[in-house]
């Protein structure tokens, strides 16, 4: 099962995530949180680990229309978009999958919205 969409680009980690960034505007995202994960895991359990970041990306009309669909859908936002370094000039970038991510719920009224929201998804990777 693929639960997300990624690309390889031939960047640095500062130069893909404003490609990232820029790319996720033009489909009406903006990044709300950006976590750092290799600062972090360094911070809290002194382990050296690879450039990896975690963007949470939000396209606010759409997280309101999930949100009246379905109360609960903020444990599922917003939409992750990870960055990470596996060889140096070398950046993998990974989109969730939100249709993957609504089969544990429920609700067909997010069915719609999930399909809008991977299509834009979808584009951003490709754009990159």
């Amino acid at each position: 099962m693929t639960y997300h969409f990624s690309k390889t680009l031939a960047l640095g980690m500062d130069d893909a995530i404003a490609r990232v960034t820029d790319e996720l505007k033009k489909e009406g995202f903006g990044v709300l949180t950006e976590i750092d994960v290799q600062k972090t895991l360094k911070a809290k359990i002194d382990v050296d680990f690879r450039p990896y970041r975690i963007l949470g990306a939000c396209n606010p009309g759409f997280a309101h229309k999930a949100l009246l669909a379905e109360d609960k859908i903020g444990t599922m936002l917003p939409c992750n978009v990870i960055v990470q370094e596996h060889t140096p000039g070398s950046v993998e970038v990974s989109a969730i999958d939100p249709m993957e991510s609504m089969k544990a719920i429920e609700n067909p009224a997010l069915g719609g919205i999930a399909t809008e929201v991977r299509a834009k998804l979808q584009r951003v990777i490709a754009q990159l």
